[in-house]
This record gives C-alpha cells, sequence and structure tokens, in this order.
C-alpha cells in the first residue's frame, strides 16, 4: 500500500495586505498567526525580499500567505484570484465550531456569502480580503459510514461521469434539492 501524506503542512496564496490578512484570518476567524518569516532568496532570476505569514489550523497545518516587498515581484507573483466558488479552499470543523464561525463572521460586520446543505455537509462561505473564498465544512454524523463504500466505487462513478452519464449520485441530498 502506498503510504499518504500524514497531513497537509500548508497551503500559500499571496496577498497585497498581510493586516488585512492577519486581521481576518486571526481576530474574525480565529486562527492564531503562528509563524512569519521575513526572508531573501535569489528566486527566478534575482533577489526577492517577502514575507511569510502562517495560520494554524487544528491538525498542525497553516494556511500561508506571501506579500513581496518590491511591486513588479508582488505583481509578478500574486495575480488576482478570480471570483469564484469553484476554487476555495475548505477547513473540516464541527457543528458547534461552525456556529462560532458564523456568529465571528457576522459579528465582524461581514457575511456568510452563502450556506450549502450539501447533504454529506454542510458548508458556509465567505470571502477573504484577498477574494479568496474559505469554506467552512460540517460532515453529516451519517457521512462516515458510507466512506468504504464511495471509495469502492469512485473510480466507477468517474468514469460513468466522464462517459456523458451526469446523473446524480448523492443519496444525502433533500429531496428539494434533488
Amino acid at each position: 500500500m502506498t503510504k499518504l501524506p500524514s497531513r497537509l503542512h500548508h497551503t500559500a496564496y499571496v496577498t497585497k495586505d498581510l493586516e488585512a490578512t492577519r486581521a481576518f484570518y486571526e481576530d474574525v476567524l480565529g486562527l492564531p498567526l503562528i509563524a512569519t518569516w521575513c526572508e531573501k532568496d535569489f528566486l527566478f532570476g534575482k533577489d526577492r525580499t517577502y514575507c511569510h505569514c502562517f495560520f494554524g489550523i487544528g491538525d498542525g497545518g497553516a494556511l500561508a500567505f506571501f506579500q513581496f516587498a518590491d511591486a513588479e515581484d508582488q505583481a509578478l507573483f500574486g495575480p488576482e484570484i478570480p471570483a469564484t466558488p469553484f476554487m476555495h479552499i475548505a477547513l473540516n470543523v464541527d457543528k458547534e465550531t461552525q456556529a462560532e464561525l458564523e456568529g465571528r463572521i457576522k459579528q465582524a460586520g461581514l457575511e456568510a456569502t452563502y450556506t450549502l446543505e450539501h447533504g454529506y455537509c454542510r458548508s458556509i462561505y465567505v470571502v477573504d480580503p484577498n477574494g479568496m473564498t474559505v469554506e467552512f465544512t460540517c460532515d453529516d454524523p451519517r457521512a462516515e459510514s458510507g466512506d468504504a463504500y464511495r471509495r469502492s466505487i469512485a473510480h466507477a462513478e468517474l468514469k460513468r461521469w466522464l462517459a456523458g452519464d451526469h446523473s446524480t449520485n448523492n443519496d444525502f441530498r433533500h429531496a428539494e434539492a434533488a
């Protein structure tokens, strides 16, 4: 059996405003700032100076953000994040944490962009100061019992979809959402 990575170490993005990003992730969402690396490296043909901040998540992993000192580097490495819900980071939370986050988002004067009942999980989405969508998802308690089955049919379901059969296989969806 192939050994899998043990956890997400970090995922990295570029921000135009590290302080606004820090305030959102730490003050609003409660993810602690756990490391700030101020660095200068010879990268891609020249010296580049940047700051790299890490915000901790419960499993020991982190969300990380870069900001470059040089405007040219910032433009080169920090393209705009497209405003689409289909490019996002999803973080697993329990029901109580999800409710607390919804309250913190509202208390900060922000609005969750939307809530989605996937059936197998409930998700709230909020957009960070960089335009990135962050999802907080809480699994339905029944979902875990079907994990082995979903793994066993994953390749067959992908093959079916790619062959043109686009029928739904989400048995968890509420009848009105089907």
